[in-house]
């Protein structure tokens, strides 16, 4: 099996049936939202937003709303046991709960993904207040994942209904992170084709990019990976499961400690991956480091780039390039004592792809990590 790379989506796609408007929000559970919400605003950048629990009227849980440019995280707490929060955080620890996407008609996106075999989470449900009203709906995706459609465009209020504005006197300036490039998820052996059957056939979206365990793996461990976009290109969803190798993988890993499918990392675009990178390990974000010998090659590999591959070499930023240009990237270390979630920054100077060069470097990093926890 070779890598292959299917044209970019066209932006201007009649036929598409679900058109989205890029990603509204991401949701995470967590086991002490409060706390969450100051390490995001601390280490990230973020300021706040809004909040919704008792005092809003919602009573089983605590919601905080934070914003960064056009970057929203939701992170949200259950208030008391016994209820589908509280079990989610049990069973798989902090995580990504919902990916929630931007879409014109909230209730077409249902009526067209159910009717095409997705499986309903939340029918059509509209949220009202005196600043107008949302409209909601949502479907299943892999593991306890789902997606939400979220209809604004009637909705003049902080963040929805039910939410109030948060005013906080502790607001850390911007990191310089806008918007979600891309989410990954990690899925069980043999399961990636049967995802991305789903997101083409439920959902409208074209495999874009495929790697096989010929293109992501080390002497020890190996993964497959289809990069799934929809109509517009406006939403990017790779979808990686674990291959055959000497040693555990990194997926295989994951699916260990996250017990099942989900969320693997987000990726963040930056216009100055250097000057953000810089100001997240100064607030304590820790970030794998490749080998220096990386730099000694990769401008043979890559050719002429704008940056000084000096701070690129210090930070341990990643460079890769494919026929539309070059990009920049690196990966956090995991952010919660479990070995799941991370996140990854990606400064796009043209390039379309997501890294491939970056692939058997990259994952040594992330074997040296495993073996330090006694996981490869």
């Amino acid at each position: 099996m070779q890598t292959t790379t299917v044209p970019e989506v066209s932006k201007t796609n009649a036929a598409d049936f679900l058109p989205l408007n890029g990603t509204d929000y991401v949701e995470f559970y967590v086991g002490n939202a409060k706390q969450a919400a100051h390490f995001y605003k601390t280490a990230f950048g973020f300021q706040s937003l809004a909040y919704a629990g008792p005092e809003t009227g919602m009573m089983d849980r605590v919601s905080y709303v934070i914003r960064q440019n056009k970057l929203t995280f939701v992170l949200t707490t259950p208030l008391k046991t016994n209820n589908a929060i509280a079990d989610h955080i049990y069973k798989h620890g902090d995580g990504v709960k919902v990916l929630a996407l931007m879409v014109d008609d909230a209730t077409d996106a249902w009526h067209q993904t159910t009717s095409r075999g997705g499986k309903s989470y939340l029918e059509p449900n509209t949220l009202s207040d005196e600043n107008g009203q949302v409209i909601l709906s949502g479907i299943h995706t892999y593991g306890d994942t789902v997606h939400l459609f979220v209809e604004r465009k009637n909705y003049s209020g902080i963040f929805m209904p039910g939410f109030r504005a948060w005013k906080s006197a502790y607001n850390p300036v911007s990191t310089g992170l806008l918007y979600v490039d891309h989410c990954v998820g990690n899925v069980g052996w043999n399961q990636m084709n049967p995802w991305v059957k789903f997101y083409e056939e439920v959902m409208g979206f074209k495999n874009i990019l495929s790697f096989d365990d010929k293109d992501i793996s080390t002497e020890y461990s190996a993964l497959m990976s289809k990069v799934m976009s929809n109509g517009n290109g406006y939403v990017k969803f790779p979808i990686n499961e674990p291959a055959e190798g000497k040693k555990k993988s990194q997926v295989e890993e994951f699916l260990d400690f996250y017990n099942g499918e989900g969320v693997q990392h987000v990726a963040i675009a930056t216009l100055d991956i250097v000057a953000s990178v810089i100001d997240l390990q100064n607030r304590g974000v820790e970030f794998l480091k490749v080998p220096d010998s990386y730099y000694d090659t990769v401008l043979e590999r890559v050719g002429k780039i704008e940056e000084d591959l000096a701070p690129l070499r210090d930070l341990g930023i990643l460079i890769d390039r494919d026929e539309e240009g070059y990009l920049l990237q690196i990966f956090s270390k995991p952010l919660e004592d479990r070995p799941t979630l991370f996140f990854e920054v990606i400064q796009r100077k043209g390039a379309k792809s997501f890294g491939k060069g970056n692939f058997k470097a990259l994952f040594e990093a992330l074997e040296r990590e495993q073996d330090s926890r006694g996981n490869l």
